[in-house]
Parts: structure tokens; sequence; C-alpha cells
């Protein structure tokens, strides 16, 4: 998230910039460090909500609100809201730690996916920047990045490895929507003029 915010304001991302962040509980770290940066925030906790799409509702009305051209997901650990995916369609992003479509869907973020990376055997990993379906790490692939996996790894060693490619492969693909290079043909992104 901070990464995003300082490619907006730096121009790398040009013409843009983050309007809200949205997290599910107020002392979440990123809510605290948009805060610090200037940028507008607000809390929509879904266990005040006795029902999913109440929760929904209510996640729907503030993004309404802020208006965004382009939603990113950044550490966000819940299947979105079929109500915003429908509303935002191929307008929101999310990165996963890993070369999709391994090593992706429920329960497979953070370490637990370098973990999994470990025991394959797998001799390259990376992320993956796609648009949000209804589903876990299903949508459209936007880019892909590859990280070689050494001897030596373990999941932490790993994860710091892919993150400087992930903050750099997510401002790409923010980047190229933003500058309109982003289509679908045939239900795969094309990426270009």
């Amino acid at each position: 998230m901070q990464a995003i915010i300082e490619a907006c304001r730096d121009g790398r991302v040009p013409d843009s910039a983050v309007v809200a962040v949205i997290g599910t509980r107020d002392d979440a770290p990123a809510l605290q460090r948009a805060r610090t940066l200037g940028v507008a925030t607000a809390v929509v906790n879904p266990r005040e909500f006795p029902e999913p799409e109440m929760y929904g509702d209510a996640l729907l009305w503030v993004l309404q609100k802020a208006q965004p051209d382009l939603i990113c997901l950044a550490g966000y650990m819940r299947l979105l809201p079929a109500q915003v995916v429908q509303a935002y369609p191929m307008r929101i992003l999310n990165i996963h730690p890993a070369l999709l479509p391994l090593f992706g869907g429920k329960g497979m973020y953070g370490l637990k996916v370098h973990q999994a990376v470990l025991e394959s055997g797998m001799k390259v990993t990376g992320c993956t920047v796609h648009f949000v379906d209804e589903q876990y790490d299903t949508g459209p692939i936007i880019l892909q990045r590859c990280v070689p996996v050494l001897d030596d790894d373990t999941p932490e060693t790993l994860a710091a490895r892919v993150l400087p490619v992930e903050h750099e492969t997510y401002i790409e693909a923010i980047r190229l929507f933003v500058q309109g290079k982003l289509r679908m043909e045939g239900g795969r992104v094309k990426v270009g003029e």
C-alpha cells in the first residue's frame, strides 16, 4: 500500500493518486501508515455485520463514496464480496506472492505460499498481478515476474526476495491500467497500445 502511494506521488504512476485506504481494523498498520501519509482512511469491519451481504453492501458504499477508478488489494486476506467485484469489473487488482495458478487459492497467503513453493521443489517462483474475480486467485493474469528459489532458502528469505519484485510488478500493472494499456481478448489480458 505504501509503495503504491509513493509511486503515485513520485510520478511512476502518472496522473494518479490514492484516494482512500480501506481496512477491516482501525489499528491495522496500513491504515496508520496511510494516515501518516495524509491519505483518507475508512474501516469496514466484517465482524460488525450479521450477514456477509451486509458487509459487502457497506464496503461497496464506502468505495462508491471514494469514487476510485481502480481498486488495489494490498494485504486484504478475505474473498472480496461479490457485489463489489460486480460493481467494479476489471477494475480491481490483486498481487499474489507466487506464479499463479500455482500456489494460489483459499488459505494460500504470506509465508504459507513460500513454504509450499519450497516443499514442492520448484526452482523458480515469483509474483502475479491479476484482476480480481469472485474466487481466490483465479482472475485474469496481468503480469508475472520470476524470482529464483535458492537451495538454502527458508520461507522468510524467499519472501524477502520476492517482496521488492512484488512492489515493482504491482506498480507496473497499475501504471499500465492508468495508461489504458490493458485489454481483454479471448478471456486473456493483453498488454500494449
